[in-house]
């Protein structure tokens, strides 16, 4: 893609704009900086545990100048696909995501298995009922599948765990709505009303933000933040289109693609 044709950044949040509990030095700048050379702006999370509008509080008490409208998350996606009608979905997600979905039902048939980020609610019988939807001909969808996430206290399991004990036991393969889907990177593209062409991805994980975004055909950055570390024993950098410090960094080096 010609850099010079960039009007669009989608940032990643955990890991890039804020880690450890605390924003990202110098990305509330960062962000600031990037409205006002005119780029257009979206904010992509796979928090799967809460609703948009709590994630947009935690970003303002991050001191973080997020818009709620410009957040794209897999629960977005999810309330998308869903919304159909005679749709019957079993909820393996967390209790503060049952208002904010549709169709959810308590018991069979279904249509939907869908399973997010649910560490209040599982159990045993819970994962199990999942496993039985989808052999009862229910289609597999994962509002994501990351490996694992960083907290303050340390590494946590994530989603795609529980995605991956279904999957083998029911023999499926799952629908994934959040990164690395390139399909949440194109919605969130066009919801902008941009090809994916002319976005930039940004984020710390490239099994996620620079995977999804290059199979999306967007360009790519790698910020050397949050999981970046962690990535770089495993020999998984490098996959990016380009790579720096830190999202303080980002203005300055997007100037310079769209400058060529």
């Amino acid at each position: 893609m010609p850099e010079a044709a960039i009007r669009a950044v989608l940032l990643d949040l955990e890991g890039t704009l804020y880690a450890q509990g605390k924003a990202v030095e110098g990305a509330a700048a960062a962000v600031q900086a990037l409205r006002e050379s005119g780029l257009a702006l979206r904010f992509l999370t796979n928090t799967d545990s809460k609703p948009a509008a709590r994630i947009h509080d935690e970003l303002v008490d991050y001191g973080l100048p997020v818009r709620r409208e410009e957040l794209f998350t897999p629960v977005v996606a999810a309330q998308q696909l869903l919304a159909a009608p005679g749709t019957r979905v079993y909820p393996l997600v967390s209790r503060a995501l049952l208002g904010e979905l549709p169709n959810l039902v308590a018991e069979p048939p279904y249509t939907h298995a869908l399973i997010g980020d649910c560490r209040d609610v599982l159990d045993y019988r819970a994962l199990d009922e999942a496993f039985r939807a989808v052999r009862g001909g229910a289609e597999l969808v994962a509002l994501q599948r990351g490996r694992y996430f960083k907290r303050a206290d340390g590494d946590h399991l994530d989603t795609g765990a529980l995605v991956a004990a279904v999957e083998y036991s029911a023999g499926t393969t799952a629908r994934i709505l959040g990164k690395p889907a390139a399909d949440f990177f194109e919605l969130a593209a066009r919801s902008l009303g941009l090809p994916p062409s002319a976005c930039v991805v940004v984020g710390d994980d490239a099994g996620t933000d620079i995977a999804g975004g290059e199979a999306a055909g967007l360009t790519t950055v790698q910020v050397r933040t949050g999981k970046y570390a962690d990535q770089l024993a495993e020999g998984l950098t490098g996959r990016a289109g380009y790579e720096c410090d830190s999202v303080a960094d980002l203005p300055a080096l997007l100037t310079e693609l769209r400058s060529r």
